[in-house]
């Protein structure tokens, strides 16, 4: 039987959010890497996804997934990702927390290096990047755990490990180090080093 095909892109977090929970999870994928943005989305993902965005999922009977948050609760039901009773919904809150996090970066860098600069709003790029911080003060409280994941931590780790990516002169790990010690020890499990974009 053929495997689940995943439309990725190494830089995307929330592709790398969906390869994390397939490790996690023992899930096996065949990856297909593109290059796709909204302003050249790939044929072939948006054959895939109506919506030209990765990650999608093509299952081995034709039926596609999309949305990181679906693909992630398709391979991990059923395992640690995805908790029973009350902590279910703290898991799933925090991986919200940490994909609007992950949009809002996402959403910055389209803006500073697709749109012409003469096109350029710096206001709502601040507003982009005030979400994220308010995001990094919310996770604090929130307490991940690189020790036993849940896909709340799983998400987390994949926003943390973009800003490194994108936003390397933000200096987050000073305001926030109790994220930063989260993100040094989450970073050496084999599936977030494995998934490690460059």
């Amino acid at each position: 039987m053929s495997l689940p095909r995943l439309y990725s892109a190494p830089p995307s977090p929330f592709a790398r959010k969906v390869r994390i929970a397939a490790l996690e999870a023992g899930r096996e994928l065949e990856l297909v890497e593109v290059s796709t943005s909204p302003v050249a989305p790939d044929r072939e993902v948006v054959r895939a996804n109506p919506l030209g965005k990765i990650p999608a999922l093509h299952l081995p009977g034709g039926e596609v997934l999309y949305d990181s948050a679906v693909i992630c609760r398709y391979l991990g039901e059923g395992t640690p990702l995805y908790p029973q009773g009350p902590a279910l919904w703290r898991a799933l809150r925090r991986e919200a927390l940490a994909n609007g996090l992950m949009d809002a970066a996402v959403l910055a860098r389209y803006e500073t290096t697709l749109r012409p600069e003469p096109l350029r709003w710096p206001e709502w790029v601040q507003g982009q990047m005030q979400k994220i911080h308010c995001a990094l003060a919310a996770m604090v409280d929130d307490a991940p755990n690189a020790d036993a994941l849940d896909i709340g931590d799983v998400a987390t780790g994949c926003a943390l490990g973009y800003l490194d990516l994108r936003y390397s002169h933000l200096d987050w790990r000073a305001d926030f180090p109790t994220l930063a010690r989260f993100a040094e020890a989450v970073a050496m499990r084999p599936a977030f080093l494995s998934t490690a974009p460059g």
